[in-house]
């Protein structure tokens, strides 16, 4: 394929400095900030898959493309999210990046849905910490009535108590499910594609991609807003990740969380080493350029992942972010999460993506 004048090849087998020539990145790059800032369309996926292999030198240009993306379509304001494992462990699925399914001899062992007074203190710590929206997370293929009418209490109960959205995720729903969560005020619903359609059956065997894509699509029915997003690093391919993109694009979900991959112990990708930081911006920003409207979230591994460059992320297209732990892991304390903030003038607030 002939493009801008010289020759592109997509083998990502060929090392990137094979592939391109001194001035070849900076006229990727010039191109993708025309494409998006002023002709104002959507990158192709070959214009994509160019912009993810430039050298490792062009990766900071590459992230201040992205950061002037962001800024650009979506402000400067930051959300910040509260989560709580409201029921932890004991999952049927064998997802085999997750130390809560009961597949697995990792040291996550099952615990009951927690009591209403534990959802409460958690939504109000979360409220205190300057968090605008709370999410009620369950280790579950998907709920029944029971845990359906427990979810429905506790979000009634945060939304009247205090000032925040709340988002659930709560596994596969069917439609009047989906419906019964719309009807009960939950604003956003949490359900990752996790992978690329290509590579999830190496990922997970006991649902299946397209069943994902079902709740995903009953949640925008219903209109909850759609929470979507990816896990890198469990051994996708680089064109992998750029079908996760695409495949985003089509499901267009308002809120996109980034996850690096921290190995937990006990499950099969326990052994995988952690994506370099360097990488972990690179995709951070290629996210952000082939999805340029959405909330794109910080969410697990990013401490463990990114380390001292946590900071270089919010500026290679991050705009929204989970503080605190995780569901299985520690996180950093909040308070840090907002002094960098504060240190880097972005002002926390809530958003709203323009998908």
């Amino acid at each position: 394929m002939i493009m801008h004048g010289f020759v592109t090849c997509y083998a990502f087998g060929v090392t990137t400095n094979q592939i391109m020539t001194d001035n070849q990145p900076r006229l990727l790059l010039r191109n993708a900030e025309e494409a998006l800032l002023d002709e104002r369309r959507d990158l192709t996926p070959e214009e994509l898959s160019d912009l993810a292999r430039l050298p490792s030198q062009y990766v900071a240009g590459l992230a201040s493309l992205a950061h002037e993306v962001r800024v650009d379509r979506c402000g400067l304001e930051v959300e910040v999210e509260g989560i709580l494992s409201a029921k932890t462990g004991g999952c049927t699925e064998d997802c085999s990046f997750c130390s809560q399914s009961a597949h697995y001899d990792s040291p996550v062992k099952a615990t009951p849905f927690l009591d209403m007074d534990e959802v409460m203190a958690a939504a109000k710590e979360t409220a205190a910490m300057g968090a605008s929206k709370f999410c009620l997370v369950l280790a579950i293929k998907g709920p029944d009535q029971r845990i359906l009418d427990r979810i429905i209490e506790a979000v009634g109960r945060v939304r009247e108590e205090f000032d925040l959205q709340v988002a659930v995720s709560a596994g596969l729903l069917n439609d009047s499910q989906a419906a019964l969560l719309a009807e009960a005020g939950v604003h956003c619903y949490n359900h990752n594609i996790e992978t690329a359609r290509s590579y999830f059956p190496n990922i997970v065997s006991s649902h299946t991609w397209e069943d994902r894509v079902e709740t995903c699509r009953r949640v925008k029915s219903h209109g909850m807003e759609l929470c979507s997003g990816v896990l890198l690093g469990m051994g996708e391919s680089d064109e992998q990740r750029i079908e996760m993109i695409l495949q985003l694009r089509d499901l267009q979900p308002h809120d996109v969380p980034i996850n690096f991959l921290n190995p937990r112990p006990g499950t099969p990708l326990g052994i995988r080493d952690k994506i370099p930081a360097w990488e972990a911006i690179r995709w951070i920003a290629t996210f952000r350029l082939g999805l340029p409207d959405v909330i794109l979230r910080y969410a697990g591994g990013r401490e463990v992942t990114l380390r001292e460059l946590q900071a270089m992320g919010i500026t290679s297209g991050i705009n929204a972010l989970i503080v605190g732990n995780y569901l299985t892991t520690m996180g950093r304390d909040p308070k840090e999460d907002i002094a960098m903030l504060q240190d880097m003038a972005m002002p926390v607030g809530v958003i709203e993506s323009a998908i």
